[in-house]
């Protein structure tokens, strides 16, 4: 189906991701932290980000901003999956460009799929 990048530093939530993902058919690439997503990014080419914002290396809202401003990716989606549910934190991630905002523990792992998938072009 689609390729999917998610950038996760909490590896049990990273395993739980990747074994939803697979079986939905779905490549999924994973970074531990910012710098990692980035560099990825070129080799991946992935359909979707998933960014978490407290990463080490370069946090969520940095990767974000280097995302918008590289032509060749301003347009791709990226959902935000954060554990800060502060209206700041949601705002400024809008304003970055971040296609949409989750707080990880008010949805299912289900939701998030879905959310995804409707990112995902065939």
């Amino acid at each position: 189906m689609g390729k999917i990048l998610i950038a996760e530093d909490d590896q049990f939530l990273s395993k739980a991701y990747k074994a939803k993902f697979d079986t939905m058919g779905h490549e999924v690439s994973f970074a531990s932290d910012g710098i990692e997503a980035l560099s990825l990014l070129n080799s991946f080419n992935p359909g979707v980000v998933l960014l978490d914002i407290m990463m080490p290396g370069k946090d969520g809202f940095e990767v974000l901003t280097e995302i918008r401003k590289n032509s060749k990716w301003a347009n791709l989606p990226v959902i935000v999956a954060s554990n800060l549910g502060q209206k700041e934190d949601k705002d400024k991630a809008t304003a970055l460009g971040a296609n949409e905002f989750i707080v990880k523990t008010e949805v299912s792992l289900d939701d998030i799929a879905k959310k995804l998938n409707s990112y995902i072009k065939p």
